[in-house]
């Protein structure tokens, strides 16, 4: 198995083990684990029913990598069952969406580097030197401690809206995926199968789904 990947396997796999929210671990088949929320109040009887896209603001508007995002939350809006609407036709739903990177940071579980705390180095898996909180002079084997990391935090976030009900909101879900860095395109097709997964799912619900990565 390569030392690293798309998502840094190497470094990460004991920050996103700890965080739940990326697991790629040791030389399994890596996964990508997206954390998602959805409320709903999904109406009964609409499949087949036809939906539009709407920009969320006007940021969005003549913007290719929404255009971009925006194939991708199509192709995955199959599990609604509704269709797109046609050019000029009135839809029954309006789609919309926001995405984004923001920094957070999480507690990484690391082993204990006794240069660090002050130890006398490395012995058989183990270290030999004296603990930094006391117990005397020896061998002992590694031991963990937990280390705050910065990390970039890959969301998106849609709401599907009936226009027949005056616009109230049907649907909303927000996914995310940790990384070490700016990783939105590369993540992107795993948060739409996050948010369409299970739809529409229990109301309120928080909950992890793993994705094989692709």
């Amino acid at each position: 198995m390569s030392g690293t990947s798309i998502f840094n396997m190497g470094r990460l796999a004991g920050l996103f083990a700890v965080s739940g929210a990326m697991l790629l671990s040791g030389c399994a088949a890596p996964t990508v684990a997206a954390r998602v929320t959805s409320f709903q109040q999904w109406p009964a009887g609409v499949e087949g029913q036809s939906y539009q896209f709407v920009p969320a603001d006007a940021s969005q508007t003549n913007n290719l990598e929404y255009q971009s995002f925006q194939d991708m939350v199509r192709a995955g809006i199959g599990a609604t069952g509704l269709v797109e609407a046609q050019a000029g036709a009135k839809p029954r739903f309006d789609v919309s969406f926001t995405y984004g990177t923001s920094q957070t940071q999480v507690m990484v579980r690391r082993p204990y580097d006794p240069g660090f705390y002050g130890g006398y180095g490395y012995g058989h898996g183990g270290y030999y030197g004296p603990r930094p909180w006391g117990g005397g002079f020896g061998y002992w084997g590694p031991d963990w401690v937990d280390v705050p990391m910065v990390v970039q935090r890959n969301a998106l976030s849609l709401q599907i809206r009936d226009v027949q009900r005056g616009g109230a909101e049907v649907y909303r879900s927000t996914a995310y995926v940790l990384s070490e860095g700016d990783n939105l395109l590369r993540t992107m097709p795993y948060l739409v199968r996050a948010i369409f997964d299970n739809f529409p799912g229990n109301n309120g619900a928080e909950r992890e789904i793993q994705f094989p990565v692709r």
